[in-house]
């Protein structure tokens, strides 16, 4: 079984593995259901989706109608003004087919533009606050992607006090000293208003480049069993993060055992030894 932790200010113990529902994207409502089993085995009780990631929400939908009470749903709007923002919130809920999202989350909240307009008045944080006011949603939470993140995060939260943020972080980031040193002024942050931290990409091998793409990833992914362990253990093994599963249905199994395995965080020749076995590579550029 997986562990779970406090989930920020929620309330909710939530696995430090999210299932991370973009892996439904492609699928029949049969193969998800056969994915939704193999999350009741490992006791996983937290699904992350949006609105844009294709049938995901439908796919999810008739798990809700079954198990509403065993998962803490979370979703995204990608909709930076108000009216765009809490129209999508109501499509969720009515292709998630709930009464109530646990979490909505204002998606890939990166681009400065966006920020301004998303952040500010007639923008998409009205629209969440106006959800959770309704009791549509019950927390608000921010999401993004590349090398500015963790600064955007930081700015989010200076100006709202947000309960999640979703960020990648593997151990090729860390190496980043730039991008490592404001993950860490975020984690500090994060740790002081007891907000939540999600990580993705934590599953990266190396960008795609001229390979032939295998996987439903935006990135090649690991795939050896032990490899996994030591990426997945990496991230369990800082205290208070959790990992979102990758987008492909078929790495599931894998990184659920490698994290029914967790014992601790691998050392850091361990994980330099991965590194070079490997030839990872980060998946972000300045």
């Amino acid at each position: 079984m997986i562990h779970t932790q406090p989930f920020g200010r929620t309330q909710h113990n939530s696995t430090a593995i999210i299932f991370g529902a973009f892996a439904v994207n492609r699928c029949d409502q049969v193969q998800a259901d056969r994915i939704l089993e193999q999350l009741l085995q490992h006791g996983i009780n937290h699904i992350d989706t949006a609105a844009a990631y294709g049938d995901s929400e439908l796919r999810i939908a008739p798990w809700m109608a079954r198990h509403r009470e065993q998962f803490f749903l979370a979703t995204k709007t990608g909709r930076r003004t108000y009216t765009a923002a809490r129209d999508q919130i109501d499509e969720s809920l009515q292709r998630l087919q709930v009464d109530c999202i646990d979490l909505i989350q204002l998606h890939n909240l990166v681009d400065p533009a966006e920020w301004e307009t998303a952040m500010g008045a007639g923008g998409a944080l009205q629209a969440a606050r106006e959800a959770r006011e309704q009791g549509k949603v019950r927390y608000i939470g921010v999401t993004g992607h590349g090398l500015t993140v963790a600064q955007m995060h930081l700015k989010s939260l200076a100006e709202f006090p947000f309960d999640s943020v979703l960020l990648p972080w593997n151990y090729v980031l860390y190496q980043n000293e730039t991008y490592r040193q404001d993950f860490q002024r975020l984690q500090q942050e994060c740790q002081r208003q007891n907000v939540a931290i999600q990580t993705i990409k934590g599953l990266t091998r190396r960008p795609w480049g001229d390979q032939p793409v295998t996987r439903n990833t935006w990135y090649e992914p690991f795939e050896d069993a032990s490899d996994m362990d030591r990426a997945v253990h990496w991230i369990l093994g800082q205290p208070g993060l959790y990992l979102n599963t990758a987008g492909d249905p078929d790495l599931l199994p894998l990184i659920l055992q490698a994290g029914a395995r967790f014992q601790g965080k691998p050392t850091e020749a361990e994980m330099e030894e991965l590194v070079a076995e490997r030839a990872m590579a980060s998946l972000f550029h300045a």
